[in-house]
């Protein structure tokens, strides 16, 4: 972040302004810039869902709100945020209402450790790699809070399904998250993309010598974010809406930003770990090769380094909504059984690779 605050310095000096208020205002700014972005992505992310199913299973999903449907989320944000903030007499009111701000808290604080690009990185700490695994089993915490605090069978039931599916779950992407730090020698997101970049593009992603890693963690995150087909602690056909059923209005509307916005997070996190985070697919940056070392290709290659990070992450997302459209929920037996039985073994194999192909690189 150095050379931005010697920009934005620069750029208030322009204008007259004193520098000290750049300590005030530059920390500021990329929270800032975040929370736009994390609504922004959250409302975007629910019409692109909405109309790729409405592609797969031949429907014409969002088309009267706005030309092609295109307000049809914003319209269903204003009309959450209009709708009255219902609480159960028999629930417990301060965890009912304390709930939706645990699930959602974390995920500012998650979207700022990722890299986006070799500039813009946050919270850029030696181990940011555990603290990004802390927060991100956060909301889980919090869906269970409001299950128990509504005080309902299907709440309860829906929060109960949530904690045992995230625990079994979190044990495959931890050994799956092992492999990639004995390739890359870190705990750091930005050191982990850096270790897989080559001239040769993807040659050096992670995805190739860790790739039973990158299905097991993959399957795993659509299992924490309680997606289709393992979105058992919501599942409408026996539990009404599970831990969000005696929700409405706002305090609804944070558990909806808090999936999406997750769903976001940690496409770019498996973007991050596995297809070499904002590194250019070409070895080398656009910007480099056309326009040198110039002083614009400095300043475009942050932008192609987000953009690279972004287009990567949306083909991630993209599969996690054509997953939805395609299968099955399974049985909660089932579900369990894939953890423990498949993608735990799976994921200790990979770390088993990735400690060979990291001895056999250390010997040659």
């Amino acid at each position: 972040m150095n050379y931005l605050y010697c920009a934005f310095i620069e750029l208030l000096a322009k204008y007259h302004f004193p520098e000290g208020l750049a300590l005030i205002i530059f920390p500021l700014l990329p929270f800032c810039i975040l929370a736009a972005g994390l609504l922004i992505m959250v409302l975007f992310l629910v019409l692109a869902e909405r109309k790729i199913l409405g592609f797969v299973t031949q429907r014409k999903g969002p088309n009267r709100v706005g030309y092609w449907g295109l307000m049809q989320t914003v319209a269903d944000a204003f009309k959450l945020l209009c709708k009255e903030n219902i609480t159960p007499s028999a629930a417990d009111k301060f965890l009912f209402t304390l709930a939706p701000l645990i699930a959602f808290i974390p995920v500012m604080l998650v979207w700022g450790i990722l890299p986006y690009n070799a500039e813009f990185d946050l919270m850029s700490t030696p181990a940011n790699l555990i603290f990004y695994l802390f927060l991100a089993f956060m909301p889980v915490l919090g869906i269970f809070l409001g299950g128990w605090a509504s005080n309902s069978k299907y709440s309860i039931i829906g929060s109960v399904r949530a904690i045992a599916q995230a625990i079994s779950y979190e044990l495959p992407i931890a050994f799956s998250l092992l492999g990639i730090v004995v390739l890359s020698s870190s705990l750091n997101l930005t050191q982990i993309t850096l270790a897989q970049s080559s001239v040769l593009g993807p040659a050096r992603w992670f995805i190739i010598p860790a790739f039973i890693g990158f299905i097991v963690v993959f399957v795993s995150v659509v299992a924490e974010l309680n997606r289709c087909p393992f979105d058992l602690p919501e599942a409408e056909s026996e539990l009404v809406a599970g831990y969000s059923t005696e929700y409405s209005g706002m305090r609804f509307a944070l558990f909806y930003i808090t999936e999406y916005s997750m769903m976001f997070a940690n496409a770019a996190f498996i973007v991050v770990l596995f297809l070499g985070g904002y590194l250019s697919p070409f070895g080398n940056y656009l910007s480099n090769i056309f326009f040198g070392d110039s002083m614009t290709a400095n300043i475009l290659v942050y932008f192609e380094q987000t953009f690279w990070f972004l287009l990567k992450t949306f083909i991630i997302l993209f599969l996690f909504i054509l997953i939805r459209a395609t299968y099955p929920r399974l049985q909660s037996d089932k579900l369990l059984k894939l953890s423990w039985t498949i993608l735990l073994p799976l994921s200790i194999v990979n770390l088993f690779v990735c400690m060979l192909i990291k001895a056999i690189g250390g010997a040659l």
